[in-house]
């Protein structure tokens, strides 16, 4: 297997720090996308024992020292400033969307990151297998849904759990949850199949977070645990400051997909 060229990854952080707006579905094909999510370093210890008891949704890949804005997954990135899109929540409530959080970032001198798996990592296999990814095709974001699931509580931490829905033909729905059940780095398997009304999804046209994308006869959606979910917590929870990234809008990786494959 051919191995991917780094400068791939480099070339699409250069873009989102150049001022592309965009969700990186597709963007460096073959390297690990991560959700993010900074917290004052008083609400660390609880964020980390969040993501150990909630690894499904919460599988943590990498996590900064106080004040750092570089990570080993990326050495010559910048947290800061190398997402396409951030987040900034103060006290629960999402007061910004920035393309640069540089300037928010320096509020707080303690802040510590934690980098998350997330699905996009897969999709690559998933298309390698000739399985059409829904959003990549249509060149939109992927539908990301708020459910019912509680996640289990950490400290100060609580909240529900966010999945991504793909439509899948249903004769191959079993193909996608064992190509992606091999990255349980990065949500793994999916957490449900069918039944959105199961999860507490009234209507997969009007999504939480991200896109609404078509479901063609004889596709199946089918739901995979969502690095979203941290969201959910700072929205549930209301730790003082937190900066995220906007749902789809991934910090890209030097890492190739193959080193979570097992």
């Amino acid at each position: 297997m051919l191995r991917p060229d780094p400068a791939t990854a480099a070339a699409a952080r250069l873009q989102c720090r150049g001022g592309l707006i965009a969700p990186t579905a597709g963007m460096a094909p073959g390297f690990t996308q991560c959700n993010m999510i900074s917290l004052p370093r008083d609400w660390a210890w609880d964020f980390l024992l969040y993501g150990q008891r909630n690894p499904k949704p919460c599988p943590v890949l990498d996590v900064t020292d106080p004040g750092s804005h570089r990570t080993a997954l990326a050495p010559d990135a910048d947290l800061r400033r190398d997402l396409p899109l951030y987040r900034v929540w103060r006290d629960g409530v999402l007061t910004e969307e920035l393309a640069d959080a540089t300037q928010v970032w320096a509020e707080h001198a303690d802040l510590v990151t934690f980098l998350i798996g997330c699905s996009f990592t897969f999709e690559t296999p998933l298309m390698q297998a000739g399985i059409e990814v829904r959003h990549v095709a249509q060149g939109c974001n992927v539908p990301m849904y708020l459910t019912n699931r509680d996640c289990r509580p950490a400290g100060r931490l609580h909240g529900q759990m966010v999945v991504s829905m793909r439509p899948v033909p249903a004769d191959r729905v079993a193909e996608a949850a064992t190509i992606t059940a091999r990255f349980p780095a990065v949500h793994g398997a999916p957490v449900h199949i069918g039944s959105p009304e199961t999860l507490g999804i009234a209507d997969l046209s009007k999504p939480d977070f991200g896109d609404p994308v078509q479901i063609r006869d004889g596709e199946v959606p089918v739901f995979w645990a969502c690095g979203v979910t941290p969201q959910a917590a700072v929205m549930a929870s209301k730790p003082p400051f937190a900066i995220t990234h906007a749902p789809g809008h991934m910090f890209i990786t030097d890492v190739p997909d193959s080193q979570w494959q097992v």
